[in-house]
């Protein structure tokens, strides 16, 4: 910011990024004069590294959904996202073990959604469920106040990613932990990241060649012998890479977003009465949480592989751009009354898993534990409330996923 206004590119300016927010549930105002002002600005990470910054919704899904933008960011031109010297997960040649673009990947991303229809995820269902009510009658048995991020957020995710890997129930705490350190910006050290990246690959690899010689029926054991529509088959670093893939996209943000989305409905006890008034809102409401979350995280990264232009701004190849997709989903251009919480809200296409041929493969589980979750918690829990005021929410700082350090409530 400069004296009150948005900074412009011609004021030779660079915020830090991720911009610091008022409130753990609240957007920075920066977003707001930044969308209206200069939709392509300059942002530093936590590494140091520039980037440029799109808030606009209509620049953030052109971004996201052109095959020109790329996620090949272990390039030695690419902004390094985390503040280690390696750049971290995102910067590593780990992702190279899975094709980033074009046909190759594709074919694996029709390997792996054989595993995420909807099929796949109505069976799945009575599953969650029941982990669900387990964790909250647990929590519930442990009494009140509680944090329900611990007790229900953060753990059942990760049940349901290990059981879909085939992981047994002993190795959780181990996967949570690998999570944490995979998606770290500024909480762990290079070294760390290391170690956990050495750790978890040759877990994996004795993981792999157990499910190969004796399966089972999770994802694992089905792209061990699945082949593609070339007759190919995936490498062993492959399904350790998939796999990687499966618990970073499908524990971390789905864990820290069960506990903001019961913040957000119980931080306006109006919201949380519409729906114990009326279930049929479950839906709808959890895509809303999702367009609304204004602590979602860094953002999607891509980087450029030739010259383009993005909101009227020619950028260079080999520009690292960053797509806040909390900033566009908040885009009143897009969605009317964007700064307001519309429980019915219909359609609603917001950028909350991204857009276009990298949107997050696991979107349907993700949607599936979020409305199973609020459906136990309804039926379960109707007088939950918030046990310290929403002020005193502190946010979650140091991973790229966006979140609460805890979620205190009673009932």
């Amino acid at each position: 910011m400069q004296g009150g206004r948005a900074v412009t590119q011609a004021d030779k300016q660079v915020l830090d990024y991720p911009i610091p927010a008022p409130g753990a549930l609240e957007p920075p105002a920066e977003w707001e004069e930044l969308r209206q002002q200069c939709p392509v600005a300059r942002g530093k990470l936590p590494s140091g590294d520039e980037v440029s910054l799109l808030t606009r919704y209509d620049d953030v899904k052109q971004v996201l959904s052109d095959s020109r933008f790329g996620r090949q960011l272990n390039a030695p031109d690419a902004a390094r996202v985390s503040d280690t010297e390696s750049g971290g997960l995102f910067n590593s040649d780990i992702a190279s073990a899975i094709p980033q673009s074009g046909d190759g990947h594709q074919r694996w991303r029709r390997l792996v959604n054989r595993w995420f229809t909807a099929k796949r995820m109505a069976a799945l269902r009575p599953e969650i469920e029941a982990m669900a009510e387990q964790l909250i009658d647990e929590m519930v048995e442990r009494g009140q106040p509680a944090d329900l991020k611990a007790g229900l957020g953060f753990p059942l995710p990760v049940w349901v990613i290990c059981d879909m890997l085939g992981v047994p129930t002993a190795d959780r705490d181990r996967f949570s932990r690998w999570s944490d350190m995979f998606l770290n910006l500024t909480r762990f050290t290079g070294e760390e990241f290391d170690t956990a990246q050495r750790e978890f690959f040759t877990y994996m690899a004795g993981h792999v060649a157990a499910k190969r010689a004796d399966p089972g029926d999770d994802v694992l054991s089905e792209l061990i012998n699945a082949t593609d529509s070339e007759g190919e088959r995936m490498s062993d670093d492959a399904l350790a890479a998939t796999g990687l893939g499966l618990l970073i996209a499908g524990h971390e943000t789905t864990a820290n977003m069960i506990g903001k989305m019961v913040a957000l409905l119980l931080s306006d006890r109006r919201r949380w009465e519409s729906l114990l008034a009326d279930r049929s809102l479950i839906r709808t409401a959890v895509e809303e949480v999702l367009r609304f979350d204004a602590n979602s995280g860094l953002g999607m990264v891509r980087y450029l592989h030739e010259e383009a232009e993005i909101g009227g701004t020619a950028l260079p190849r080999g520009t690292t751009v960053m797509c806040s997709m909390a900033a566009a989903n908040r885009d009143s251009a897009a969605f009317e009354g964007a700064d307001e919480m519309d429980l019915g809200r219909n359609p609603n296409p917001h950028l909350a898993f991204g857009a276009g041929a990298h949107s997050c493969l696991g979107q349907a589980l993700a949607r599936t534990e979020l409305q199973v979750t609020l459906e136990v918690l309804l039926r379960k829990l109707p007088s939950l409330e918030l046990a310290v005021p929403v002020e005193e929410l502190r946010p979650l700082e140091g991973l790229v996923v966006g979140g609460l350090t805890e979620v205190p409530v009673r009932w």
